[in-house]
């Protein structure tokens, strides 16, 4: 399990995660090392649209296509900063390539783009991100806290918040509902 490489993989949360920041929640694994992993959870709106977001700041939404857009939970770490997540990865200040498409970008640059029309076409804004000390993502999964999967940009950009971590699980060819709460050891 040492020579893991998460990146561009979904983490689905087991049954009985009982953490309340990622119980039934679907993280895509943004980048993924020796010295730890960084992700977003993709599933889990907040009570914030992208106009109110951008109201408070102080950036204009010139395009109301995007102003009811939900604004997402990202994870517990730095949850008064904000992520996009988005496609195609393009050129911004402070961006981290995920892969040749899908890239995560904290400046404020894109989020002005987005506010003249001009950022990406698919993304998704998080306030927050989940994080992981070296080796602790390895522990988890050998405690059988979660299940990965490849990642589909689809997944993720396309089908509504609640259809996400269903749609996870079905490439596993897994219903949520019919995982036990307890795994077992061989």
């Amino acid at each position: 399990m040492q020579n893991i490489n998460l990146t561009d993989h979904f983490l689905i949360a087991m049954p009985a995660m009982a953490d309340p920041y990622f119980a039934k929640s679907l993280t895509y694994i943004c980048e993924h090392s020796e010295q730890g992993a960084l992700g977003v959870v993709v599933n889990r709106p907040i009570e914030m649209t992208l106009k109110m977001l951008f109201d408070e700041i102080g950036i204009k939404l010139a395009s109301g296509e995007r102003a009811e857009d939900l604004v997402h939970f990202g994870g517990p770490v730095q949850m008064d900063r904000g992520f996009v997540l988005h496609q195609p990865a393009g050129e911004w200040q402070s961006t981290l390539a995920v892969n040749e498409r899908i890239a995560l970008t904290t400046s404020k640059d894109i989020l002005e783009a987005v506010g003249r029309g001009q950022g990406p076409y698919k993304l998704l804004v998080t306030l927050g991100y989940a994080g992981w000390s070296a080796g602790q993502i390895e522990q988890e999964l050998a405690q059988n806290a979660w299940l990965t999967v490849p990642a589909s940009a689809q997944i993720i950009f396309d089908l509504p918040w609640e259809q996400r971590l269903p749609a996870a699980m079905k490439m596993l060819g897994i219903d949520f509902a019919s995982l036990a709460e307890d795994a077992g050891h061989a």
